[in-house]
């Protein structure tokens, strides 16, 4: 997979101040990056776990600064995470700073498919992917994993007028095409996923965090902030 199609160029620049931007992007919900983080990962497992699925080899395709991979690793007992990511600068801070034996991180461009992941976690990665390379990055994840193997795809809700005002307020996603739950299902079924679920996040900001229970129950609406796509390869 050659050539800036995951992150663009100016994406090195952005390594250092990174988490400060998204953090202001963030701050009208009243959480931090680890609040939906963590909630995301635990919504996955708490999917995975009603399917009987107990992924071992888990790559973060687009991983940015690497901070969701020790929590996959954490939540999951995984026996390796692989964090992958088209920004050579990005790549390294994760290294600095949550990279082990167990937790390794490449720039895509150096990967190579083994077809022996078990899970890919892909967090608000594809609007940043130019559309006409959608599909290639597709095909790339498609190959990476087992047969019967999971791709946990999660993307902002270009629906939610909150999620736009949130992206229109940080430098690195201002200009980023998001694509709605029907355009990712078109994207991912002809490349060979099978579709399992869908499932709607993070509705209330932090201020109406006493309504968050009923979240679960309005997660096949439309409504929430993020989605999630959870797709199966097929055998």
């Amino acid at each position: 997979m050659k050539g800036q199609m995951i992150a663009p160029p100016e994406f090195d620049q952005y390594a250092s101040d990174y988490d400060r931007m998204l953090a202001g992007g963030l701050s009208i919900s009243g959480e931090d990056k680890d609040y939906f983080s963590h909630a995301r990962i635990d919504w996955l497992k708490a999917c995975l776990d009603q399917l009987g699925a107990a992924p071992q080899f888990i790559m973060d395709f687009g991983c940015g600064t690497g901070a969701s991979v020790p929590i996959l690793h954490e939540r999951f007992a995984a026996r390796s995470v692989l964090g992958l990511d088209q920004s050579r600068c990005l790549i390294q801070r994760a290294e600095r700073e949550y990279g082990a034996a167990d937790r390794l991180f490449k720039q895509i461009d150096e990967y190579r498919s083994s077809k022996n992941v078990d899970l890919v976690y892909c967090n608000g990665v594809f609007h940043h992917i130019h559309e006409a390379e959608r599909v290639k990055a597709a095909v790339f994840i498609w190959q990476a994993l087992k047969p019967g193997g999971y791709l946990a795809f999660w993307e902002n809700n270009p629906w939610n007028p909150g999620t736009r005002y949130v992206m229109s307020r940080i430098p690195f996603d201002r200009d980023a095409v998001p694509l709605s739950v029907s355009e990712a299902r078109r994207l991912l079924q002809p490349v060979g996923f099978h579709i399992v679920t869908t499932h709607y996040l993070f509705l209330f900001p932090k201020f109406l965090r006493t309504l968050r229970w009923i979240e679960p129950r309005l997660s096949k609406y439309p409504f929430g902030a993020q989605y999630l796509v959870l797709a199966r390869k097929s055998n």
